[in-house]
């Protein structure tokens, strides 16, 4: 009978996994915050307002992360034109409570935090506006990889007297292998990086691709490596713990509430599965409970621009669509009531971005992709429209592509034109004071200014209700 059954033999259990199960041993893993920006970003569309993120704001201060990314990307467009709050204030407010966490912001290089290119003298003068207001880190990063994009931004980090963190765009493409990433980081390392960061922005990576490429970055660079994953695909969290036995530094992390789906994986999960081993960062789980409460009454708040996106995309390892651009994707089809052609749009996505030589999508490039991908579904025929901003990536005027533009679609952009590729920067007059001229008493500051040079069709918006005019 079962209370009869032979004593099983004692086990002895393992106390935890061992230095040697790690590369980097000994060293604590560090931990990046990004639900203010990235994962917001993918979750319901950059809606959060700087009101609703203030409350959090002493407690996040508190949990021990290395920075907090809170700004740039899709953050300062959508203040602007549909918060209607000022994003240079977000940065002034965050630094009234948050003390020991250094801020970060994510630069698009020549971009900025735009769509295209902008002149060297609004670069540096962005750069430095930002510094003052508060930003003590700025993740730089070019789409197309094209590092001569970030040469202004990089030079004015360093004039400002500012941490850079390099990135490296991971996706998958005949022209994208690790050699390749490698040799772009230590390029970046070269400009001045003090900290590379290896951005998977549409789920994308394996476990073993993690370990191969982490481990081959610990063994070419002086600097640290930090690591950002969206869950998009089902493997990020694999992704950081193979990530994790190859050395890595760093992660990109949400709290629990606010992670998962197109977002990224849940810092708690890490503290637990790290505790007692020899990169225990020794962080307090008890902490994440309040924060967790009222991320989840956000989340609720924000429903309405939610990602339709439950579990796991595989569809991702396809058409590499990122989190952010997933979410938007799914708002404004909602938006046009087209919900329902969303698939044929991620096919397209994927065509149009091999035409386009395969570049990462990351902003702008995925826009481009994504705006073009819906018009071809739309129209049924594909490039018979091609946006402004297309036909300026076929000129070159976004940087050199990693790959060749298809035959096809240069000839529907640009017919007999042929394309160049100069340093986008090179190409633009200065810019500064010709805003300052353009948007006239509307500005009041240099940010001001900065706005109208940034978004000059709703910025006059913006500005005269910012001052009640």
């Amino acid at each position: 009978m079962f209370w009869n059954r032979k004593k099983a033999p004692a086990v002895t259990l393992p106390t935890g996994i061992g230095a040697a199960d790690f590369a980097g041993a000994g060293t604590p893993l560090k931990f990046n915050s990004v639900e203010f920006r990235d994962g917001q970003q993918s979750l319901f569309a950059t809606r959060m307002t700087t009101e609703d993120m203030i409350p959090l704001l002493t407690r996040m201060d508190q949990v021990g992360y290395d920075s907090m990314e809170m700004w740039g990307g899709a953050t300062f467009d959508v203040a602007v034109r549909f918060l209607k709050e000022d994003p240079w204030e977000r940065v002034r407010e965050f630094k009234k409570y948050v003390k020991k966490t250094p801020l970060k912001m994510v630069l698009r290089g020549q971009n900025l935090v735009g769509y295209k290119a902008y002149p060297d003298d609004i670069v540096e003068k962005f750069v430095l506006k930002a510094a003052e207001a508060g930003i003590d880190v700025f993740l730089i990063f070019d789409a197309l990889q094209d590092l001569r994009n970030c040469e202004a931004a990089f030079n004015a980090v360093k004039k400002a007297g500012k941490k850079i963190e390099g990135s490296v765009q991971y996706n998958v493409s005949p022209f994208h292998t690790t050699e390749v990433f490698v040799q772009n980081a230590l390029d970046q390392e070269k400009m001045g990086a003090s900290l590379m960061h290896v951005e998977d922005m549409a789920g994308l990576m394996t476990p073993q691709a993690a370990y191969e490429l982490i481990s081959a970055l610990k063994k070419a660079l002086k600097i640290p490596v930090h690591l950002h994953c969206h869950c998009t695909g089902g493997m990020a969290e694999m992704t950081y713990w193979e990530a994790i036995r190859a050395g890595v530094d760093g992660l990109d992390v949400c709290v629990s509430s606010m992670s998962m789906g197109p977002a990224h994986p849940p810092i708690e999960s890490f503290l637990a599965a790290l505790k007692g081993t020899s990169r225990d960062p020794k962080i307090d789980l008890e902490q994440f409970k309040s924060i967790n409460d009222d991320f989840l009454k956000l989340r609720k708040k924000y429903a309405d621009f939610e990602t339709k996106l439950v579990g796991v995309d595989v569809g991702c390892l396809q058409h590499q669509v990122p989190g952010g651009m997933l979410s938007n994707l799914e708002s404004q089809l909602t938006a046009m009531k087209l919900y329902d052609r969303l698939p044929e749009v991620l096919e397209e996505v994927s065509r149009v971005r091999a035409d386009m030589g395969y570049p990462p999508l990351a902003t702008p490039s995925s826009q481009m992709c994504g705006a073009q991908a819906t018009t071809n579904v739309l129209t049924g025929n594909r490039y018979s429209m091609v946006s402004k901003e297309l036909k300026e990536y076929c000129r070159g005027m976004y940087g050199m592509p990693p790959g060749p533009i298809s035959p096809e679609l240069l000839e529907k952009a640009l017919g007999d034109e042929k394309p160049t590729f100069p340093r986008p920067g090179d190409m633009l007059q200065p810019g500064f004071e010709a805003a300052r001229q353009e948007v006239g008493n509307l500005a009041r500051t240099e940010e001001d200014v900065l706005t109208y040079a940034l978004f000059p069709n709703y910025a006059p918006d913006f500005l005269r209700a910012k001052y009640g005019l």
